[in-house]
């Protein structure tokens, strides 16, 4: 079975065993597969709100910026050599083409530094000229890379639903974006600055795990920590 299990050191990791493989799920979001040396991050959702305000709600546009300098933050920290976005990168399609030029000039400097690999979603489903590869999924060392997960494919790691697990301990509730496994599927959680998250008690996860076998690593301050499942709760 895809298991948790601590990795010893100054500070330990949390680690995840899926399809053969090693990942370090990080505090971001973001998903460190060391033997790739590359990071996965699904739903940057980049120009989330420059869309939402050229639709006359007038909130500030910073999101992407936040974004992009967690990435590269993530990127330096792990020395990753690739980068895989598992889609929905962009709110819109037409956000490759709004970025401030800071922002440009950043994310520009990170797809020409590594092997960078855009994976199409359901809000940018078109290749762009930003730099990378763009793809609608990929296949890496026995993993299947793509948007939206799909049960009964072994060892596909997709994005699209932004899990987030409520937990009961001590007579409250949190809730948390989180990662959420089996020995078939992954579902990263949504690493964009302004996203929303979705329970995974919900039907929509119900439809592609068994939650008898369900794992789940929920995202603290600042590391990650493993929750039973007894301790879930919906809403």
């Amino acid at each position: 079975m895809a298991q948790a299990q601590p990795v010893s050191g100054k500070e330990a990791q949390e680690t995840i065993r899926f399809a053969g493989e090693i990942f370090v799920p990080l505090a971001s979001g973001a998903l460190y597969w060391p033997d790739a040396e590359a990071l996965l991050v699904a739903d940057l959702h980049l120009e989330k709100l420059s869309s939402y305000a050229r639709a006359g709600q007038l909130l500030p546009p910073y999101d992407t910026s936040m974004t992009l300098r967690r990435l590269e933050r993530d990127i330096g920290g792990v020395g990753a050599k690739r980068v895989f976005a598992l889609g929905d990168s962009f709110h819109r399609d037409e956000g490759t083409t709004t970025l401030l030029a800071h922002d440009r000039e950043r994310l520009g400097r990170m797809v020409h530094q590594l092997d960078w690999v855009w994976v199409a979603g359901n809000h940018d489903p078109t290749p762009h000229a930003l730099g990378g590869t763009c793809c609608m999924e990929l296949a890496v060392s026995g993993c299947s890379l793509r948007h939206e997960p799909q049960a009964g494919i072994g060892g596909l790691i997709a994005g699209h639903l932004h899990p987030a697990a409520r937990v009961a301990m001590n007579g409250k509730t949190s809730r948390r974006p989180c990662f959420v496994w089996d020995e078939d599927l992954m579902i990263l959680p949504a690493y964009g600055s302004s996203t929303g998250s979705l329970n995974v008690l919900s039907p929509a996860f119900s439809r592609l795990f068994d939650h008898r076998k369900i794992q789940v690593m929920m995202i603290g301050r600042d590391r990650v920590y493993q929750v039973g499942r007894q301790r879930l709760v919906s809403g």
